[in-house]
């Protein structure tokens, strides 16, 4: 395998684990807890992923090379010297193992959806961003314990299935996308819409109201805007939008703080 894939491989998920530091999910308290896992293009038995036994230990300080390389039981393949893989480093290669179609996995400890999990209330659709991903109730890992061994990961992947998401009670949430931006963006979403539940249970009561599964998908529905009569002078001048820009302007400002430390 040509070392510019992991090298490519690692700077994409140290770009992706200080995004999960400027979102505050691994932020304070949680500074060192969290990480997401990049599969190695081209070769889908190997993943990068945050190691263990930095001298400062705080995803907001990863660099490229100070991640690891796993293989999908989760033995160390590369990594610098006196560094090991995460801790539950078996979450990641159990769900990379059961699910050839996810390429990156995510893992952090976000408040809200700590929260909601311990009070057992589903999380439900409160506004846009992420609704069809709260759409349908997600599943709970029921246990706190870190995952660690086999049994553990593979439960988790049985609980996740082929969706995108699952909380782990009184631990923090699971994500899986067909890219790192996917599971990233999964993340954000998902303790955007916990963190909007929380305020609605706050001000109305554990039976607040929220968006119904009918509208989620009306949401979602129709044509694209861009095929509507106000809009065929201007995609007929500049052409049908070729870049959905924030996910860019998140990795260039994450890539840039990248750039600084190196």
């Amino acid at each position: 395998m040509p070392s510019a894939l992991y090298d490519e491989t690692r700077r994409e998920a140290a770009v992706g684990t200080h995004l999960l530091a400027d979102f505050g999910l691994a932020t304070g308290v949680r500074a060192s807890l969290g990480h997401v896992s990049v599969r190695v293009p081209g070769d889908p038995t190997r993943f990068v992923v945050k190691g263990r036994g930095y001298r400062l230990d705080t995803l907001a300080r990863m660099r490229p090379d100070d991640l690891v390389v796993c293989d999908l039981e989760a033995n160390l393949v590369d990594g610098p010297p006196e560094i090991v893989p995460c801790t539950e480093v078996k979450l990641h290669s159990c769900i990379l193992k059961a699910r050839p179609d996810v390429q990156s996995v995510v893992h952090v400890h976000p408040k809200f959806s700590v929260i909601m999990s311990v009070l057992g209330k589903t999380i439900r659709p409160i506004c846009n961003e992420g609704n069809s991903l709260v759409m349908e109730p997600l599943p709970v890992y029921p246990r706190q314990k870190i995952i660690t061994t086999d049994e553990e990961g593979i439960e988790v992947a049985r609980l996740l299935g082929s969706g995108q998401a699952a909380l782990l009670f009184g631990h923090g949430a699971v994500t899986a996308g067909r890219s790192m931006e996917q599971s990233i963006t999964a993340m954000i979403h998902l303790e955007h819409q916990a963190e909007m539940n929380y305020y609605a249970y706050a001000m109305a009561g554990a039976d607040h109201p929220y968006v119904s599964r009918e509208l989620v998908l009306d949401f979602s529905s129709g044509p694209s805007h861009f095929e509507l009569p106000h809009f065929k002078q201007a995609v007929a001048k500049a052409g049908q939008p070729k870049h959905h820009g924030v996910w860019a302007a998140w990795y260039e400002t994450a890539a840039g703080e990248l750039d600084e430390r190196e």
